[in-house]
């Protein structure tokens, strides 16, 4: 008799989307828990693996601990910022075991599969893991629309970084198993696309007297999280940085759009 919870050995896995997923490690401090990383993306089907300012890599212990996965290695990105790394991903996914002062959209493990696993029809998508002693930073949580966290034992919540990413990559392929095949419902915009539109709204902003210059990071986290639970469309995007430019106090007023206030007046039959 077969054993009802034995995995299923043919089951299928869309390994198109598996390689639009995006494994990043933000400042590893031990090589060899990135190549630990590499060995358990790989045993799951992944193979993008970027690196944001490693402090020691490449390094022997890295393909020791590869064992096998030095394909994965050599492959890596190596970036200076999180920015850098994400520019090209429509979504990024923080690993964060902290709570933050400001709620943030937060999800666990399998959940945060799913999702990305949807948008990787064809687009990329980021999972992002920071660094072993202190996690990933403030800002470059902001960089994430979502915050992932794996529900550990209250008592002893530590997880190796290695161990984290084999959890994630585990939900990531056996999610790759039970997508359907869906379009997107619109053109997604990439991090670089948001940050453009976070930074214009940053500007315009303290350009109006609006926004304390001197200490912008309380309403541009407010801002972040509502545009990151819309979830703006490229079009949508643009109209927004449209209005912002319109919208600027430093903009002069264009000759042609005061000719044509003029002759709108006089075909309107008003009196002048």
């Amino acid at each position: 008799m077969s054993d009802p919870a034995a995995p299923d050995e043919t089951a299928v896995f869309d390994e198109s989307r598996l390689a639009r997923l995006r494994i990043v490690l933000v400042g590893a401090q031990h090589p060899g828990n990135i190549g630990a990383a590499a060995r358990a993306m790989k045993v799951m089907g992944l193979h993008d693996l970027a690196l944001v300012a490693p402090e020691r890599y490449p390094d022997p212990e890295a393909v020791a601990r590869a064992s096998g996965a030095d394909d994965v290695l050599e492959n890596a990105g190596v970036f200076d910022t999180l920015e850098e790394a994400i520019g090209d991903c429509v979504l990024a996914i923080g690993a964060s075991a902290r709570r933050r002062h400001m709620r943030w959209p937060l999800v666990d493990a399998r959940t945060a599969a799913t999702r990305a696993i949807e948008l990787a029809h064809d687009q990329n998508v980021a999972l992002v893991f920071g660094r072993e002693r202190s996690g990933l930073e403030n800002a470059e949580l902001d960089l994430c629309q979502l915050h992932l966290q794996v529900p550990t034992n209250p008592a002893y919540r530590s997880l190796n970084l290695a161990a984290a990413v084999q959890v994630v990559a585990y939900e990531l392929r056996m999610a790759a198993g039970d997508t359907p095949e869906a379009e997107p419902a619109h053109e997604p915009v990439t991090t670089a696309d948001m940050e453009g539109l976070f930074s214009h709204w940053q500007d315009v902003l303290g350009a109006s007297g609006f926004l304390d210059t001197a200490n912008p990071g309380h309403l541009m986290r407010r801002l972040r999280r509502l545009f990151n639970r819309a979830s703006p469309d490229r079009i949508e995007v643009n109209i927004l940085r449209g209005a912002l430019r319109s919208l600027d106090p430093r903009r002069q007023p264009l000759r042609g759009a005061m000719r044509r206030d003029d002759e709108t007046t006089h075909d309107s039959g008003l009196d002048p």
